[in-house]
C-alpha cells in the first residue's frame, strides 16, 4: 500500500501556527504582595497547561528617594521629610506556542501591577 497524496506544504501552515516561543514576562508593581499573587496566578496557569516555565525571577528592588523641606517659606528650623518610592520587578520566562500565552494570560491583574509581555523567537 502506498501512503495518500499529500500536497506540498501542506502540514507547514499548522507548524507555524504552533511554533514554540520564548516570552518572557516582566510583572512591575510598587505593591510586594499583589505582584506575588499575580506571578503565583501566571505560573498555576502555565503549568496547568503543561508549559515549561522558569521564574519568577526576583529584580534588584529600586528605591527612588526624595529628601524635601518641611517649611513652605523657607525660614525657621531645617527639618527635611524623606520619602521612599519601592519598585518591585519580577521576571518569568515561558517556553510555548503565542496562542497559549494569551489564554494564560487573560487572568485577572490586581490593581497597581504592570505586566510587559515580550515574544522572542527560540
Amino acid at each position: 500500500m502506498s501512503a495518500p497524496y499529500k500536497a506540498p506544504g501542506a502540514g507547514k501552515e499548522e507548524a507555524v501556527e504552533q511554533r514554540v516561543h520564548r516570552i518572557r514576562i516582566t510583572l512591575t508593581s510598587k505593591n510586594v504582595a499583589n505582584l506575588e499573587k499575580v506571578c503565583a496566578d501566571l505560573i498555576r496557569g502555565a503549568k496547568e497547561k503543561r508549559l515549561k516555565v522558569k521564574g519568577p525571577v526576583r529584580m534588584p528592588t529600586k528605591t527612588l528617594k526624595l529628601t524635601v523641606r518641611k517649611s513652605p517659606c523657607g525660614e525657621g528650623t531645617n527639618t527635611f521629610d524623606r520619602f521612599e518610592l519601592r519598585i518591585h520587578k519580577r521576571l518569568i520566562d515561558l517556553h510555548s506556542p503565542a496562542d497559549v500565552v494569551k489564554q494564560i494570560t487573560s487572568i485577572s491583574i490586581e490593581p497597581g501591577v504592570e505586566v510587559e509581555v515580550t515574544i522572542v523567537d527560540a
